[in-house]
Formats: structure tokens, sequence, C-alpha cells
């Protein structure tokens, strides 16, 4: 039996080059949606966002927990609607390299299902994968907030970042209803929802803290766009395309499907070798 049933693939910055300049537009539009949706000043901008990032896995889920109402459909028109898509081209070398890959392959991202479909239609990877694990899957609108403006105006705003300023903080920082990586929650929901069994399960993220989040649960991990293995990793590669090569595991599968179809039909199969005399 082989080692891995299903390969769980992250989206963003790991089935594209993070050279394609698509994250460093996403920062600078949820800056924007902070300084002209939210009424944040511009100055507590890029410090309130770092802050949030690093706390609760996106500025969103940060937003929220603090104490910022705001409608998720909104936020996300506003965040990806104006990405340059257009960097992006087709990879006909990925798509042969996925197809032919016999196990069951799922997308896992904190992003929404728009921004998802777009970015697989644009590197034409539409039908590579089994399902998609996206931000309405973790966050259904039944459990979306209801949008009061009196309610949200007079809201308490958590100041996080004159939390992070003093030497011993005797609060806790505030929850969020947002589920997303790399919450254990997260994670665990996603393992559930498509029947994944994590000791069976290589998960590819170019996110160090997501991989970790992942290896605690007891998925296979591949950190994506560098050769160098980080705590968490148990394989590196600096390239989504050279997974074959820093993973032979991966091609068991097919070697024994070619081994069987040999020895049904009765065909040798010559293994070349050395010989020295």
């Amino acid at each position: 039996m082989p080692p891995f049933d299903c390969l769980l693939f992250d989206l963003d910055d790991t089935l594209y080059p993070v050279s394609s300049g698509l994250a460093a537009a996403c920062k600078s539009n949820i800056h924007g949606y902070m300084g002209e949706k939210l009424g944040i000043e511009n100055s507590k901008i890029p410090e309130l966002s770092n802050l949030l990032y690093k706390n609760y896995g996106t500025s969103m889920a940060g937003l929220r927990a603090i104490g910022y109402d705001f409608d998720y459909d909104e936020y996300h028109r506003f965040v990806h609607g104006r990405l340059p898509y257009d960097n992006l081209k087709p990879d006909p070398i990925l798509r042969t390299l996925l197809l032919s890959l016999p196990y069951r392959k799922l997308i896992f991202t904190n992003a929404d299902k728009v921004h998802t479909a777009k970015v697989l239609n644009k590197l034409a990877l539409e039908d590579c994968f089994e399902g998609i694990i996206c931000f309405e899957t973790l966050n259904p609108t039944k459990n979306r907030p209801i949008l009061d403006e009196k309610q949200s105006s007079s809201t308490e705003i958590f100041d996080i970042i004159g939390h992070f300023s003093q030497t011993s903080p005797v609060m806790e920082l505030p929850n969020t209803p947002i589920v997303c990586k790399p919450s254990k929650a997260a994670i665990e929901w996603a393992l559930k929802i498509a029947n994944i069994d994590p000791q069976r399960t290589l998960f590819f993220e170019d996110s160090v803290r997501n991989l970790q989040a992942g290896k605690r649960l007891g998925l296979q991990t591949v950190l994506v766009g560098t050769s160098q293995r980080s705590k968490g990793a148990d394989y590196a590669v600096e390239s989504i395309h050279n997974i074959k090569e820093a993973i032979p595991e991966l091609c068991e599968v097919e070697m024994k499907s070619e081994l069987n179809y040999s020895a049904n039909n009765n065909v040798a199969v010559g293994v070349e070798t050395s010989v020295t005399a």
C-alpha cells in the first residue's frame, strides 16, 4: 500500500509563485478596505494588519475578533476584485503533473470561492481537483453576523496594538467568529468534511504556521516555495512542479500499476543495471 491516498493543496502562493504579485496586491487592498470602509487611521493600518494576521490567521478574522462588523462578501469583493489575475497564465506542466498522480486531490484555502475559481481558471486547473474547501465551506451563511448599523457603530473596538505594547498583558485576546487556517478547528473540520485520513494525506502549503498546524493534527507536510525544510515540514520544494523529484513516494502507485500491467500481459520489464567485472 502506498503511503498516501490524498493530496491536500493550499491555493495562493502554492499552486503559483509569489512572484505573480497577487499577494502584494491583496495586502494593499486589505489596507485599503481598513481605511476606506472601516475608517481606521492610515498610520495604524500596517501595524494593525500585521498583528491581526499573526494572531488570527487572516486580517479579516482579526478584524471581526476585535469588534469590526462588516459584510464578508463585500470584503472579499474589495480585497480580491481588483487583483492582477492576468498575471496568472495556464500551467500545462502542473496540469499534466496533477492529472498523472492517482490520488484524491483537493484544495484547502482561506480564500473565498469566487477568488478560488478565478485562480484555477487562469491556471487551467479547474478539473484537476475532486473538491474545494474554502472560506464559505468553513463559514456557512447561517453563521454570519446580522449587520445592524446602529449596533456596529457603537461596538467597542479592542485595542490590540495597545494590548501588545504592554509588558505583561492582563487580558486575553478576543476570539474570532471566523474559522480559518491555522486554527485547529478549521483543519479538523476540513478533514471531516472531505473524509480525509490525516495519516495518509500530504498537505502542501507555503505558510509555515499553517503547515505546522496541519502537522500537529497528523498530516504529512510539504513546504512549497523553498528547498529548505522548516520545523514541521516533512518535505520542502522550491516549486510545486518539483514534487515528484522531492517526494519519490508519490510515484509508487504509478510504478506498481505499470508493473502489474506488464505482468498481466506477459511483458518483460527491462531494468538498466550497472555491471562491474
